[in-house]
């Protein structure tokens, strides 16, 4: 099927941005098509291979430039490609859980696959692309021979959020590992597994000293990960916080399976800026502060947006620092620019009047290999502030 895409889309191709959005369509069908299709300018000229679908961001994906044939041969050389290039964590002992196959940046929008000590869980962006699903899970399974597959389906549907493909499922809590450190995962309940891959370099930071001897404060904690990462790199005490019930059980259960105590090791679960105040009223101070929060969250009758409201996270950490301290601000919002992302914090440390340093900075770590042309695919930035109140 060929269909014709606009002058500016097909320059956009050209400078190898994979993305299609709806305006780049010449004409704009409601009904997408499930097929591959050929993307053709308005004099009929080839441009690329790709599929159109429902997804949350644009409407589909250019996967091929060359007329290649969308057969399983293709994909077994996609996916082998990929796995080719993460062999280091393939064979690292220490670490057990890694991104296997980072959609647009591994060549394929709309899918991603992340392995789990044998296991892996795909997830599906895109209707269309799960529309071959079978095709391309059994391409995984041939060159991998995986012990299970687990689907999560993350596209607008009424399809279950996660669903067991293949094989058996693991006993849980399945224990995994990164940079020598457990965490309990649970590869088939909802969306998430209890630990976010892409942040292991920042977790690895915190285990490899940058912890060591202070009291650590984890905000939006979720399952604790970076509280027993810090705890597992020597810091005297942490607290966890988060909003959701869950989070109790769930972080209680990684230090635990670390062997770690909790009497050092705190679990509160309360809203942030609730917190944020409770700690000033009882003039708790932390040296280490990390700000991980959802891009947006509704509370009750409260709302928070990563772009409207971090600063307030900045204000409240800055409260409670002792006179020098450590930031680790984090956010995953794709549409929020790093140069604004800084910005933005760094305006509320001269409002503070504190004297600050940016010591580091992180983005998507190597299994997760993104389109340089395209900003949004490489979300994650994390930037490390040493803080001195004046």
């Amino acid at each position: 099927m060929h269909i014709e895409i606009k002058d500016q889309a097909a320059k956009k191709i050209r400078r190898g941005i994979p993305l299609i959005q709806k305006e780049d369509l010449k004409k704009n069908d409601e009904k997408l098509p499930r097929e591959w299709v050929e993307f053709i300018d308005k004099q009929g000229k080839y441009i690329a291979t790709g599929y159109l679908g429902k997804q949350n961001k644009g409407v589909g994906w250019v996967v091929d430039r060359s007329q290649a044939s969308m057969e399983p041969a293709f994909f077994d050389q996609l996916f082998q490609k990929a796995i080719d290039q993460r062999q280091f964590f393939l064979s690292d002992n220490n670490t057990t859980a890694f991104r296997l196959f980072n959609g647009e940046g591994d060549g394929l929008g709309g899918i991603t696959v992340d392995y789990y000590d044998g296991y892996l869980v795909v997830s599906w962006y895109n209707e269309t692309i799960h529309h071959f699903r079978r095709m391309l899970t059994d391409c995984l399974q041939k060159i991998l021979h995986p012990k299970g597959i687990v689907e999560k389906i993350r596209f607008s549907s009424e399809l279950p959020e996660s669903n067991w493909v293949s094989g058996e499922k693991p006993h849980e809590p399945l224990i995994i590992l990164e940079n020598g450190v457990s965490y309990a995962t649970y590869l088939d309940e909802g969306y998430m597994t209890g630990i976010f891959l892409d942040q292991k370099e920042v977790r690895s930071r915190l285990t490899e000293g940058a912890a060591l001897g202070k009291r650590v404060l984890n905000m939006f904690s979720y399952t604790g990960a970076f509280s027993v990462a810090a705890a597992y790199g020597g810091a005297v005490e942490t607290t966890s916080v988060d909003l959701a019930q869950r989070s109790l059980p769930k972080t209680k259960e990684q230090f635990e399976v670390n062997g770690l105590s909790l009497e050092q090791n705190r679990i509160v679960v309360m809203d942030t800026f609730e917190y944020f105040r409770y700690a000033a009223r009882k003039n708790l101070k932390y040296d280490l502060i990390v700000l991980d929060p959802p891009s947006f969250a509704r509370n009750k009758k409260k709302t928070f947006s990563v772009l409207k409201d971090y600063g307030r996270l900045i204000e409240g950490s800055l409260n409670i620092l002792p006179s020098k301290g450590t930031i680790v601000a984090s956010t995953n919002a794709s549409n929020y620019a790093i140069e604004k992302f800084q910005t933005a914090i760094e305006q509320v440390f001269k409002d503070q009047k504190v004297s600050y340093s940016l010591s580091d900075s992180y983005r998507l770590p190597a299994d997760f290999p993104v389109i340089e042309q395209l900003a949004e695919s490489n979300y994650l930035k994390v930037l490390v502030y040493e803080i001195q109140k004046r």
